[in-house]
């Protein structure tokens, strides 16, 4: 009996020592060689949608002389995977909204954010336009008051229906707080679960001329359907109030147009560990040059929601982006190249 202990003790040094050498051997891929042998990096995106430009970035490589495994995570394992050297780099991460996943995955310690692919970037609220001018609502903290917020109730609970951001995505994190911040939760719910169920029927009760209220974000095919300023209207918040990842950026931050928004105008960039970057620094500046105009994301956004959502018509959508742009993707490989020559 009395050995019991001292066997698992032993057994447990034993595993953990197995550990630390397994995780000694990973090894950061290597830049190219002239010998023409390619090299394989990892890396990942969360959500379809937001896979183009990661396509855009993964055909530059390929020109580099990499091989690509490609995998879709939700944002947090994303992160974490990063963190642990289980992935290479992301090329769709949001500077501002992910500040907690980067922060939580080793932050600059591990990781490095490199370059601007898309700049202003928004999130925020919509409602249809019918409704803001009818009864002039203008700010979200109008539904404060329940007859306002009784308009978008789709349920018959008395509560605006809010339709919302998928749990784990991070926007979900900011919906909540600005729930409490605004003193919203008597009169509005926050409708979570798979976002493109959720607004489909939104856009459904639209059609039928019914109120709608609810998240969304640019680059996103949506805004093509739902038009702003034609179909629908932004709402303004009171006052910026972010979750503490965020708590220091101020109104500023925040707005855009003149109009408070209540989310950081974002960019998205590339983030990658600081081993694959100091190993391959053509693959950094490559993702230091990558520019994709937002209004080509919201086109290939608008073939996705037409039915070219397939893993092979986002690659070609890619492909045929990098034919159209060939001289301005020819210059960012080239440039790239004249780093490690």
């Amino acid at each position: 009996m009395t050995n019991l202990p001292i066997n698992k003790l032993n057994l447990g040094i034993v595993l953990a020592a197995l550990l630390v050498n397994l995780v000694a051997c990973q090894q950061t891929p290597q830049a190219p060689t002239q010998s023409g042998d390619r090299v394989k990096v990892k890396t990942a995106y969360i959500a379809s949608e937001g896979r183009f430009q990661q396509e855009i970035v993964n055909i530059a490589l390929e020109k580099l002389g990499y091989e690509l495994e490609v995998k879709q995570l939700e944002p947090t394992t994303l992160h974490v995977a990063l963190g642990n050297g289980d992935l290479d780099f992301f090329s769709s991460h949001w500077e501002k909204l992910y500040q907690g996943f980067f922060d939580n995955s080793g932050g600059e310690e591990k990781l490095e954010r490199v370059g601007a692919i898309v700049t202003n970037t928004l999130q925020g609220y919509q409602i249809d336009k019918k409704t803001a001018e009818q009864y002039k609502i203008t700010n979200l903290q109008q539904l404060k008051e329940p007859k306002i917020a009784k308009l978008f109730d789709s349920d018959g609970d008395g509560k605006a229906n809010l339709t919302g951001c998928n749990p784990g995505w991070g926007c979900e994190l900011v919906i909540e707080h600005h729930l409490d911040a605004y003193g919203l939760r008597d009169t509005v719910g926050h409708n979570q679960g798979s976002y493109n169920a959720l607004i489909a029927d939104t856009i459904t009760r639209y059609q039928q001329g019914e109120p709608v209220l609810y998240y969304t974000w640019t680059p996103f095919w949506l805004a093509a359907v739902l038009k702003p300023d034609e179909d629908v209207v932004w709402l303004e918040v009171p006052f910026t109030d972010l979750p503490k990842e965020q708590a220091k950026l101020t109104e500023e931050d925040t707005s855009i147009d003149g109009k408070n928004l209540g989310f950081a105008v974002d960019r998205i960039r590339t983030v990658a560990t600081k081993k694959f970057l100091q190993a391959n620094p053509a693959a950094k500046h490559l993702f230091e040059l990558v520019e994709i105009p937002i209004e080509d994301i919201n086109a290939q956004n608008q073939l996705f929601q037409d039915g070219e959502d397939r893993p092979e018509d986002i690659r070609r959508h890619a492909e045929n982006w990098v034919q159209k742009n060939q001289e301005l993707f020819d210059s960012w490989v080239k440039e790239a190249k004249t780093v490690s020559e």
